[in-house]
């Protein structure tokens, strides 16, 4: 399970910057939480609708907010961030509001420039898990034990 992960963003070719320093663990808990919820375990029972149904109990949290950071610890560069947002939807049918729950995840550039997507928790868990599974395919094939005598900042990227 890939644990020392950090993301590199891009859009176009164009950098967003490196975020989610030792975000692995997260992600891997986040894609098995999402599977969960759209099974109906939890708070996410409320949900009538599978897409509607995410981990955690505030109607619109936060899942995941992963920054670029300095050696230093400042935050800056880029962003990359996950909200649930509770959306009233009008059914002309029945004529009644109808409440759907829709992950926004928000990619953003140093420069300020900024992509989103509108995702189900069918599509949020897709997209973890192919971040998860991505991370493990650079792992494939390594020995781990050798980590310590090739040093932990040994540049190989994907």
């Amino acid at each position: 399970m890939p644990y020392e992960v950090t993301l590199e963003l891009h859009r176009d070719g164009t950098s967003y910057g490196s975020v989610g320093e030792r975000c692995g663990w997260l992600l891997a808990r986040l894609a098995h939480g999402v599977d969960e919820a759209r099974q109906g375990r939890g708070e996410a029972v409320r949900w009538t609708d599978p897409d509607d149904r995410f981990p955690g109990e505030e109607p619109d949290d936060e899942l995941f907010s992963f920054r670029y950071r300095t050696r230093k610890g400042l935050a800056g560069g880029g962003e990359l961030r996950c909200q649930l947002r509770t959306i009233p939807v009008w059914q002309p049918g029945p004529g009644e509001w109808r409440l759907t729950r829709r992950a926004y995840v928000e990619a953003w550039a140093a420069t300020g420039e900024g992509a989103r997507a509108v995702l189900t928790s069918s599509e949020l868990s897709v997209f973890v898990r192919q971040l998860v599974n991505e991370a493990e395919g650079c792992l494939e094939g390594r020995d781990m034990a050798q980590n310590a005598v090739l040093g932990a900042g040994t540049v190989d990227s994907r």
